[in-house]
């Protein structure tokens, strides 16, 4: 009975210190979620704006203001143009006096005219569809239809006057012209003084057959017969000029032509068959105004001089 009532002995233990444990994983995972978020943010951004707006994205981190403008962070309170109006202490002025001190490299800023290349491009287009017109409809013309050849290319509308077997341009070796070849070039710059302002290249082509001897003899005035070398160089250059004659004779103004070339065989129509007639042609390219300007404007230029023309302080 006394065991019975013996009470029983419950011991305590008190843990100084604790708190929550395993927890940091949502700390970490938490941070993760963030971070994947901010990335498919940057990622939906990126797909979304274009080059000029990210710039302005690109700009507002790099100048953080709660004053935007249309020209990036702006310091003035009372302007929000994206300029410095209002200096703000000693150490604005400071700032700004040591940046008028360096030295300001410009950019080079080229300006794309659209509206002009658009307008530029139908004015191409009327002018081969006006080609194609003429000649169908003209009798002097249709016939020699399959020997020219219509296309717009980068650097302008190209019209190609091509051999045949038995229809060539020029006489054998020379730069005599047929009288079908007379007639051709003057329609064609009948219709190109018309409907097209724009400068022409003429280039003379030539197959891959090599000129005679190479040489060539031709009287002086005192009746004395030289000789000097003469190869498809001279051929091709010969009958572009030829070319440029008649065009002048069919009423092309002689400021419309802006260069004047022979490339002998060196770009072959007909790569796999350089005996090919058709490599014999006359190319006359109505130049857009970007090749015009290649031509006009850069030629004996340097790079230096080029790029001032282009500069924006």
């Amino acid at each position: 009975m006394a065991d019975d009532k013996k009470q029983p002995i419950v011991i305590k233990k008190i843990v100084k210190g604790g708190g929550h444990h395993g927890g940091a994983w949502k700390v970490a995972y938490a941070d993760f979620v963030t971070a994947m978020m901010a990335f498919f943010l940057l990622l939906w951004l990126l797909g979304v704006t274009d080059e000029a707006m990210r710039g302005g994205i690109s700009e507002m981190f790099r100048a953080p203001s709660p004053l935007i403008g249309p020209g990036g962070a702006s310091t003035s309170m009372i302007k929000l143009g994206g300029t410095r109006d209002i200096p703000r202490g000693d150490g604005e002025k400071l700032n700004e006096q040591t940046k008028a001190n360096e030295e300001v490299k410009p950019e080079i800023i080229e300006v794309i005219d659209t509206e002009a290349i658009a307008k530029e491009k139908k004015t191409l287009d009327q002018l081969m569809e006006k080609l194609k017109e003429t000649i169908e409809q003209s009798d002097m013309l249709k016939d020699f239809k399959d020997q020219l050849l219509l296309e717009v290319t980068p650097e302008g509308l190209r019209i190609q006057i091509i051999d045949k077997e038995k229809r060539p341009m020029f006489s054998a070796g020379s730069e005599k012209l047929k009288p079908y070849t007379r007639v051709i070039l003057r329609e064609l710059a009948k219709t190109i003084t018309k409907y097209a302002p724009n400068q022409i290249s003429i280039t003379g082509h030539t197959d891959v057959s090599a000129f005679g001897k190479g040489v060539i003899e031709y009287e002086t005035v005192d009746g004395e017969v030289l000789r000097k070398t003469y190869s498809n160089w001279e051929l091709s250059s010969d009958r572009a000029n030829a070319a440029r004659r008649e065009l002048l004779k069919g009423g092309l103004p002689a400021k419309q032509v802006g260069r004047v070339v022979g490339l002998a065989s060196s770009v072959l129509f007909d790569k796999k068959n350089p005996y090919n007639p058709i490599n014999r042609r006359i190319s006359i390219i109505v130049m857009n105004q970007s090749t015009m300007d290649s031509i006009t404007k850069s030629e004996g230029k340097t790079a230096d001089s080029r790029d001032k023309k282009k500069q924006v302080l």
